[in-house]
């Protein structure tokens, strides 16, 4: 479990959000001072993912709200992290606990009196706190408190639970052998540490175990509540120190130490792997477990309000995964939905209709935000947002500092301001965000989920870094479940002037003519229909569908081509040749996952001279369809 301090502010880019308050020509100076006062203080005194860095009420406390706000915003930057980060911190948090079995064992030894050793029991679990390395005991509250917003989905909090888990064990199971082995005991302490082993695994029954682990849970999930609403290190020490002294006064067991115990007991011949799990470190385990989640469910979750995640809902924006994905992730669609970042909270207006543009090259794609300017001025009220995608190799970059930060959003600024320029000449505004990623296809998607854009319009090229989405998540959950209507781009020039439709009906043709209807309110465009029947004999049928289809899409005026040779692509071919823009809608089998897999089957696409546009519409699979196909 990471350290809360991560959560303090970026100040820099928070007051960047809120407003020019170093403007001496901006309107700050309408404000009276404490108007002003409070302004900055809504500004400054939040984390970079809206978590509260001081209290509302009281500066210096922190509500019941404030505190889950906290949890959340750690909770959701662990929930990201790789396996293989997750599992070496929880390597190195197991190995910590050896720390707290060495100086229990020892200092008892030494004295003959159980106080004395209680008293040192506790350093173990400080030096693992605040080193921020992954405890699973501690790790039944954040991702929990995730889990129960619908955040995050059940078989993502096992799959956190289990990685630190076998860390925890690992590393557990390291410092143990090399107390065994290594001659760190001295004979008497070697004793002592047999003695205390063999109290939780032959001494006590299986149901007391169980009961005392409960009660440990509740405390190591206390501490974890009490770490986030505490504002300084030296706070959460002695809470820290406090709390896990209760463990051995008390009598009571916590997981990770047993194991280490039953460990120790198999390494010196008394005890059988099979049987100490089973008898010794399962019911710790299940107790631990069961006190830890207690603890958020029954008390702190419940006290909370609905204002508990204020900083990561914002209005017309629905962050929380559906009943099937909470219960079957990503079978069933998604299995996390990442925190909102604060740039893109004033998306979420209702009423207005936005088209997001993922840029990965902004000197390259001036065409992109051209287009998507385009279509967003056919609507009375749009916004076009523009995502710089920043793409990084290998694992997920950490949180940059805030100098880093700085240095990467200038940069972001100076490439992204020629497409500002573009925007300007049309009547939809332009709003600019950046994301640091090294998953460029899915962050598309991501981003789409967050801000709920009616149309995403992305460029399609082989040298796009979009190329790399097969080594990111399967593709098959990520394009089956679309969050918007997507209008994919072949760029060859982008000229408006004349638009030709191909359609066979259904619901990405009606989006193909949404786009073709936009384009001819805004640009002018002379829009044409084709329709391709199998042979002459069904030319009548077909003419009467594309008039039709033509009216109920408003495009009365479009010119209409019924092509009766029953070959698709080769009419498509012929007919593009006097047109400067075609447009495609997916089949059934759908776009994204075709392009992704270079299975699209549809040669015309490279072989007219025009630019394309390919257009699909979410659709829903149902659950039995995704796990069997």
């Amino acid at each position: 479990m990471g350290d809360p301090d991560h959560a303090d502010l970026d100040e820099h880019d928070d007051l960047e959000e809120h407003g020019d308050l170093d403007d001496p020509n901006g309107d700050a100076d309408e404000e009276t001072p404490s108007e002003l006062d409070e302004s900055v203080r809504k500004a400054v005194e939040r984390s970079r993912m809206g978590a509260p860095a001081v209290g509302e009420a009281v500066r210096d406390r922190f509500s019941a709200d404030e505190v889950f706000q906290r949890i959340v915003a750690a909770a959701d930057e662990e929930v990201t992290s790789s396996g293989r980060e997750l599992f070496f911190s929880g390597i190195a948090a197991g190995f910590a606990i050896s720390i707290t079995f060495l100086l229990y064992a020892s200092a008892s030894a030494a004295t003959d009196h159980p106080i004395v050793g209680a008293v040192l029991y506790p350093l173990g679990f400080i030096y693992i706190i605040i080193g921020g390395y992954q405890l699973y005991t501690e790790n039944t509250l954040p991702p929990v408190a995730l889990t129960l917003e619908r955040l995050a989905s059940l078989p993502t909090l096992l799959r956190h639970w289990s990685i630190v888990l076998a860390g925890n064990f690992l590393g557990g199971a390291a410092g143990t052998a090399a107390l065994a082995y290594g001659n760190v005991f001295d004979p008497a302490a070697a004793e002592k540490a047999l003695e205390l082993s063999r109290h939780g695994a032959f001494e006590t029954p299986w149901w007391s175990l169980f009961s005392k682990a409960v009660f440990a849970g509740l405390i190591v999930a206390g501490v974890v509540w009490v770490g986030f609403s505490a504002r300084d290190t030296v706070s959460r020490i002695v809470v820290t120190y406090l709390a896990f002294l209760a463990i051995p006064i008390g009598g009571l067991f916590h997981v990770v130490v047993s194991f280490s115990e039953a460990f120790y007991l198999v390494l010196h011949g008394e005890l059988a792997i099979a049987s100490g799990l089973v008898g010794f470190v399962l019911p710790v385990l299940l107790g631990n477990t069961l006190g830890g989640v207690t603890l958020v469910t029954l008390v702190n979750y419940f006290q909370t309000s609905e204002d508990r995640l204020e900083s990561a809902r914002f209005e017309g924006i629905e962050r929380r995964l559906t009943p099937r994905e909470w219960a079957f992730g990503r079978l069933s669609g998604r299995s996390y939905v990442p925190m909102l970042d604060p740039t893109e909270q004033g998306l979420s207006s209702e009423g207005t209709y936005r088209v997001m543009v993922p840029i990965a090259n902004p000197r390259t794609e001036a065409d992109l935000v051209r287009l998507a300017s385009t279509l967003a001025s056919a609507h009375e009220d749009a916004i076009v947002h523009a995502v710089h995608v920043i793409q990084t190799p290998g694992r997920r970059p950490g949180d940059p500092g805030r100098r880093q930060r700085e240095r990467i959003m200038e940069e972001s600024d100076r490439l992204m301001e020629p497409l500002r320029d573009v925007a300007a000449d049309y009547d939809a505004g332009l709003r600019t965000s950046m994301v640091i990623t090294n998953r460029s296809f899915e962050e598309v998607f991501n981003a789409a989920r967050r801000t709920d854009p009616d149309l995403v319009v992305m460029g399609w090229d082989d040298d796009r870094l979009w190329s790399d989405a097969r080594a990111e998540r399967p593709l098959t959950e990520l394009t089956s479940r679309l969050p918007s209507d997507f209008l994919v781009v072949k760029d060859r020039g982008l000229d408006l002037s004349r638009v030709l439709v191909a359609t066979a009906g259904g619901p990405n043709s009606e989006l193909g003519a949404e786009v073709a209807e936009m384009i001819e309110t805004v640009a002018g465009a002379a829009v044409s229909l084709l329709h391709v029947v199998d042979d002459p004999a069904e030319r009548e049928a077909g003419e009467t569908f594309l008039s039709e289809w033509a009216l109920d899409q408003g495009l009365p005026d479009a010119e209409r081509i019924v092509d009766d040779s029953g070959d698709v692509e080769a009419a498509i071919e012929r007919e593009a040749g006097e047109n400067t823009v075609l447009v495609l809608g997916a089949t059934e089998r759908g776009l994204l996952s075709r392009l992704l897999t270079d299975s699209l089957h549809m040669e015309v696409v490279n072989d007219v001279d025009c630019s394309v546009l390919l257009t699909e519409r979410p659709g829903e699979r149902s659950l039995r369809d995704r796990i069997l196909g």
